[in-house]
């Protein structure tokens, strides 16, 4: 198994990934056709890189319902490309981010107690839906050993592994909509029969 550097405060050594086909690199927080045992090279963000990460984590921290830590090692690139594409679907932000940046992010939030939670190499999952995040990745951790769940939160609640779990069996925002629509479509049609067997009872009657 892969060994991640890690720095004083805990942080795995992020890296940068080459573009083969481009030759330049993206940005380690951007999941797409990473591979996360390949290719890999020390990454130091400088002041503003730094600042802007923060800013766009803090932004969705802001409107954030739930968050959720995992642990990588060794994961390749088709799976995290199914976990990317299964998180974008399920309106949930991915991505592996520097944990001291991420601290100073939910610094002062309802979601501060993470911050002890943050160490080693991460992926974080934030969404607005309650249970979107939970979901996604717990049901990728289910197919991947090596992907492991570390802890969540809610607004003011810190969620160990069993709570995370927990909150993935619920019904996501989505599910309750759904399931609501297909409750209220029923109605009519069982008002519908209700009022012919009615109908029908009387035309019996009457003959």
């Amino acid at each position: 198994m892969q060994q991640f550097e890690t720095n004083a405060d805990g942080d795995p050594q992020h890296r940068i990934y080459p573009c083969p086909a481009q030759g330049r690199r993206e940005w380690p927080g951007d999941l797409t056709g990473l591979s996360l045992t390949e290719g890999e090279q020390t990454l130091s963000l400088n002041l503003t890189e730094k600042k802007e990460v923060v800013a766009e984590v803090a932004a969705q921290v802001a409107n954030a319902q739930a968050i959720v830590l995992a642990e990588y090692r060794g994961i390749g690139v088709a799976n995290m490309t199914k976990l990317r594409a299964d998180a974008r679907n399920a309106g949930v932000y991915l991505r592996v981010l520097k944990n001291t940046l991420v601290r100073r992010a939910v610094e002062g939030t309802p979601f501060a107690a993470l911050a002890d939670d943050m160490v080693g190499p991460l992926v974080y999952g934030i969404s607005t839906d309650p249970v979107a995040a939970a979901k996604v990745m717990n049901n990728f951790a289910k197919d991947n050993e090596l992907f492991v769940l570390k802890a969540g939160a809610m607004p003011n609640e810190r969620l160990d592994v069993a709570g995370v779990q927990a909150l993935a069996s619920t019904l996501s925002r989505d599910e309750l909509l759904s399931k609501l629509a297909g409750t209220l479509n029923e109605v009519p049609t069982k008002f519908a029969r209700a009022v012919a067997a009615i109908r029908d009872e009387k035309e019996k009657q009457a003959a």
